[in-house]
């Protein structure tokens, strides 16, 4: 045996299947009682004097780390530790070392992990405050943790959180247990127990049911944007309504997640001189590896509510800003001729093809360089759709899903089928679908109708 190697033992427990880690941030390291120091069972091991510790970032978790990296002064390497103890060491250069950390960290979308570091940073403080141990967590501290969480009450008496919250926390926690290579124990039946019984006591009391956001409907869409268009007053405002008009038209016809809707480049969007636009969506919440896919917004015969004519007129301040500034937007604008009728088919201004489509706008007109936010785009459908009349009630349930939910709504209300549905939603599976219906159209297709009373 080489000195310096994690001695191998045999046995039959699950801790013997993790011999080692790996020298990332962020990232699955496989590791036994042995080499991995924040659980180590003796004084010191073989491994202990071969590995250090650190804290990775965003997290307090320790991942084993080389004391003295193995470099090949000629090479440049930097020999890590892959799992399969019983695999000879390889020496990896610096920057493939690198480029493996990132791609792992990329197995995740940010928001993933962001969301899951989060509630780890929660758990780590409960049982703080508690004394309990926080890696490896047993299952009876993530239900004490859970059953806590259920108890806790706001100022008016009902219940802090939803059970989707805790079913959010229960995978971050499990996720963090794996990274480490410790047992996962939101696997164990107490916690899995525990999560039922408290799903179960909240239906049962009626409490923070699912509030889905309101849909939009092809009338109140056409109203506000009527509205908004009518009531732009100076160029600063009707930068802000070219730009809302295209985000309430696109984003209907469409059938778009905000999320997609604020990742879209002037490049993902094409004119077909047959159908309309073609959107492509490079990835989606559903799409993390991009596969991707191609949306079409079709030619409407009303020019007041074509997203295609909505587009252009948006692409045309885009073009205009990004060639000359602000300047050129106040020119392009005290120059342009009466929007009433169609300009789907016309000239198409030149724009920067990696440049975000969506951006946000300054008080005074100006486009930002960033794309727009996704909470811009809850924003902005909150603040039209009040311009536009509707009551402070309606408003609070409106958001970015309501553009989304409203085109299945609508279709659905129109006499569509479900999969002819899904072709421009995405939705794999028509029960998905289905729940629009059940929730927002509840007598389409339902034999209520037919009882004859």
């Amino acid at each position: 045996m080489e000195r310096g190697r994690p001695r191998c033992t045999r046995g039959d427990s699950r801790e013997g299947r993790f011999r080692a880690g790996v020298i990332v941030t962020n990232v699955i390291c496989a590791v036994t009682n042995e080499n991995f120091p924040s659980r180590s069972i003796f004084d010191e091991t073989p491994a202990e004097r071969l590995f250090g510790s650190r804290t990775v970032s965003g997290g307090s978790v320790t991942v084993p780390v080389m004391r003295e990296p193995l470099v090949n002064a000629d090479a440049d390497a930097l020999s890590i530790v892959l799992s399969g103890g019983s695999a000879p060491l390889p020496e990896l250069s610096v920057d493939v070392a690198a480029r493996i950390e990132r791609s792992m960290a990329s197995a995740r979308s940010a928001g993933t992990r962001r969301a899951y570091a989060s509630a780890w940073r929660r758990f780590e403080t409960w049982c703080t405050l508690h004394g309990h141990q926080v890696m490896p967590a047993h299952p009876a501290t993530v239900a004490a943790y859970l059953v806590g969480a259920a108890d806790t009450l706001t100022v008016d008496g009902t219940r802090a959180y939803a059970p989707s919250t805790f079913g959010k926390w229960v995978a971050a926690i499990a996720d963090r247990h794996r990274a480490t290579g410790h047992d996962n124990p939101c696997g164990h039946e107490m916690v899995r127990a525990t999560l039922a019984g408290i799903r179960r006591d909240y239906a049962s009391a009626g409490e923070r049911p699912r509030n889905p956001r309101a849909p939009l409907l092809t009338s109140d869409i056409t109203t506000i944007v009527e509205y908004s268009r009518r009531s732009s007053i100076g160029w600063a405002s009707e930068v802000l309504e070219r730009r809302d008009t295209a985000l309430l038209l696109m984003g209907y016809t469409g059938a778009f997640r905000r999320s997609e809707l604020v990742a879209l480049e002037c490049r993902d969007v094409r004119r077909d001189r047959l159908d309309g636009a073609h959107v492509r969506i490079r990835k989606s919440k559903t799409d993390q590896d991009g596969t991707g896919a191609v949306k079409a917004l079709p030619f409407t015969d009303r020019y007041e509510s074509c997203p295609v004519c909505a587009w252009v007129r948006w692409l045309q301040i885009v073009a205009a800003f990004d060639t000359g500034g602000r300047v050129a937007v106040i020119r392009i604008l005290s120059r342009a001729v009466e929007f009433d009728s169609h300009i789907c088919r016309g000239t198409l201004p030149v724009v920067e093809k990696r440049s975000p489509l969506f951006r946000s706008v300054r008080k005074n007109g100006n486009l930002s360089d960033s794309a727009l936010s996704g909470a811009a785009v809850h924003a902005a459908i909150r603040r039209r759709a009040t311009r536009a009349g509707y009551d402070p009630v309606t408003v609070a349930q409106l958001g970015g899903h309501s553009l989304r939910s409203g085109f299945v709504t609508q279709a659905f209300r129109n006499g569509a089928e479900a999969h002819a549905i899904m072709r421009q939603t995405g939705h794999t599976t028509p029960a998905m679908v289905e729940t629009y219906a059940r929730e927002h159209a509840p007598l389409v297709g339902n034999a209520v109708t037919e009882l004859g009373l």
